[in-house]
């Protein structure tokens, strides 16, 4: 049965409650922090001569694609109503706006030290206590918007010029590919600092505390974010008929990319997939 991914800002309020509930039995159950686990381990920077899969690599796409359906397969455990709602930071663009709402996601960190204190993942809440992440910090932190060094939100053309590439992804595979639809949607820049923030990883910067780094699956919002960066795959899909994950091959010996990164075929870890197997999504979900 193919179900329905939403954008979060049509939520009805029944159907933000049971999403949040959902979210927070996964989170009891001890099964949340194995995600962010997992996406720590395989938070690989192109700086390091091993093999990514989850970031600045062509498998990007399809390895957080896979994370995405795991985790909506834990929330439908618990509630076989629930899918994964997406954020479109296109549109609602102010930190008042859904999902910071009280209902829903709670809003900014107070200006001591970051902490959330509105909202269900509150640490006085008692029900969202940080246990794995890279620093020690228990309660959830967010910075909406950088407030002491403000940053805007991607633009709807900045999303259109990643569109608009019909290629998905070229040499050197990385972080430093200039063209490609991939990088362009991921988000990787020359400079230091905002200027090299694009798309994905501004959304990234721009929510910031828990959201920066390799533990940003603390964050609720990861989830919501990336299954608009999935949505925005799949339009991308429709625009180019016929283009398909690159490199369909792994790379030739020699190359200093061979066994770094993961052709079309070549299974994703650490799962039993292929990047190929997951370019459809068909018949499992779609996007309203």
């Amino acid at each position: 049965m193919v179900y329905t991914r939403k954008d979060v800002s049509t939520f009805t309020r029944s159907e933000r409650r049971r999403f949040v509930n959902a979210l927070l039995e996964v989170k009891r159950r001890g099964e949340y922090d194995e995600f962010v686990r997992t996406h720590i381990e395989y938070y690989v920077s192109d700086g390091e001569r091993r093999l990514r899969t989850a970031h600045m690599a062509p498998s990007f796409l399809p390895w957080h694609r896979r994370f995405l359906l795991d985790l909506e397969a834990a929330l439908r455990r618990v509630d076989e109503s629930v899918t994964v709602p997406y954020w479109d930071w296109t549109r609602t663009r102010t930190p008042t706006a859904v999902p910071w709402t009280e209902d829903l996601l709670g809003g900014t960190g107070r200006r001591s030290d970051r902490q959330v204190m509105t909202g269900p993942f509150a640490y006085r809440n008692g029900k969202w206590t940080i246990k794995v992440g890279i620093t020690k910090t228990e309660f959830l932190t967010r910075d909406l918007g950088r407030s002491r060094d403000p940053i805007a939100l991607p633009t709807a053309d900045d999303v259109q010029r990643a569109l608009d590439d019909p290629v998905y992804d070229t040499a050197p595979w990385d972080s430093t590919s200039v063209k490609g639809f991939r990088n362009k949607l991921e988000g990787w820049g020359r400079g230091r600092g905002a200027v090299s923030w694009h798309t994905h990883n501004r959304v990234h910067r721009w929510v910031g505390g828990h959201m920066v780094g390799g533990a940003s699956v603390n964050d609720p919002v990861f989830w919501m974010h990336h299954a608009f960066v999935d949505l925005l795959w799949s339009r991308w899909q429709r625009r180019h008929r016929g283009a398909r994950y690159l490199p369909a091959k792994p790379l030739a010996r020699g190359d200093a990319q061979r066994g770094r990164v993961v052709a079309r075929q070549e299974k994703l870890p650490p799962w039993d997939v292929t990047p190929g197997e997951l370019e459809d999504h068909s018949r499992i979900y779609r996007y309203a």
